[in-house]
């Protein structure tokens, strides 16, 4: 149920795009195509679910505080927390070398297609957010930590394809002279971030009905409680 839970929030309710706004630029600037869209999006699944992963285990083994235990009981006081962003943007850098010639290799027109931006994936903020989040949400298993990387990319992903194939159909569309380019972009954005917001209740209901129920039970037997010591208190007035 956790991960099932973990996979829909992440793509639906704190989707890197609509509610944290993490990877605008990319997402503007390659968005203009469906065809371009895809592919960067499927490799920043890739990407994102490798280095979420791997920075799950370089944080639980290596960075964190009393990380070291396993080499020995002196290291076990040693924190390399401060180190994170350098050792998190190294694992994205050289996953992201790795995209990149796959991808040179196998399809040239994606390649060239995608230009500067797909070098950029390694500079991307959801790429990086993804991991700092996992870490700050203190993720407590290397299974939740892949299934929020590829959860988390496959909602940066949905975004991405969403706002292509609708700039593709507004190209056609009588758009007023301000808004044309990145403003209709943004107000879409917006728009969708709204819709995005709505799937909030889907997780959140579920996890308060149990407490509501538990608030009820508590309270029917407190008031038994009550009544009967009003009773009593009743009796020894009478008496």
């Amino acid at each position: 149920m956790e991960h099932i839970e973990l996979f829909f929030k992440s793509i639906f309710i704190d989707n890197m795009v609509f509610a944290t706004f993490l990877g605008m630029c990319s997402y503007l600037a390659v968005s203009k195509k469906v065809s371009t869209a895809v592919g960067l999006g499927a490799a920043v699944i890739f990407v994102m679910a490798i280095t979420v992963p791997l920075n799950w285990l370089l944080d639980q083994y290596i960075l964190k505080e009393g990380a070291l235990a396993w080499l020995g009981a002196e290291y076990a006081s040693y924190d390399l927390s401060f180190l994170s962003f350098i050792m998190f943007i190294a694992t994205i850098a050289t996953m992201v070398q790795l995209v990149e010639i796959v991808v040179e290799k196998f399809s040239p027109a994606l390649y060239n297609s995608l230009g500067i931006f797909l070098p950029l994936i390694a500079v991307n903020c959801a790429i990086l957010g993804g991991s700092l989040f996992m870490q700050s949400r203190e993720i407590a298993s290397f299974g939740l930590a892949l299934n929020y990387g590829v959860s988390s990319g496959i909602g940066w992903f949905l975004a991405i394809l969403a706002i292509a194939a609708i700039r593709e159909k507004i190209r056609y569309s009588n758009v007023p002279a301000p808004l044309r380019g990145l403003g209709i972009t943004f107000i879409i954005t917006g728009l969708m971030a709204i819709g995005f917001m709505s799937f909030g209740g889907m997780l959140t209901g579920g996890d308060d009905a149990p407490k509501k129920e538990k608030e009820t039970a508590q309270t029917e037997q407190v008031v038994p409680a009550e009544e009967n010591a009003l009773v009593e208190n009743t009796k020894e007035i009478n008496e």
